[in-house]
């Protein structure tokens, strides 16, 4: 059963009085925070829809989620792929090459997850 939708007036308008209830509380992490920056400003249709039927949170929970497991598996992939220097003689090599397989691995994630 869907609960009753109220209104508040703000001047000439009718506003509908929406709270988002949040049954669980998780912090969102780059991605999260990326995706729904993407939303609110390129679907905000979406955004609205999604926030309305309190389906927002869940779905940048969902997409974080994939992106980190996406990043590990291309980052596992990829290392197969470009062995880097080894980290005991040359780490600075070592960082500066994960770093760029990490650069990567994120413009997959970008463009697969999100900025769908």
């Amino acid at each position: 059963m869907k609960p009753e939708l109220t209104y508040i007036r703000s001047g000439d308008y009718w506003i509908p009085d929406l709270k988002l209830e949040s049954t669980e509380q998780r912090p969102l992490n780059r991605y999260g925070r990326m995706r729904r920056t993407f939303l609110r400003e390129h679907r905000p249709t979406q955004y609205s829809i999604l926030a309305m039927q309190q389906k927002l949170f869940p779905h940048l929970w969902e997409v974080q989620e994939a992106a980190e497991r996406r990043l590990e598996q291309i980052m596992d992939g990829l290392l197969a792929q470009n062995p880097g220097p080894d980290k005991a003689t040359d780490q600075l090599g070592w960082v500066q090459h994960r770093n760029c397989l990490k650069a990567q691995a994120e413009e997959i994630i970008f463009s697969e997850l999100i900025f769908a």
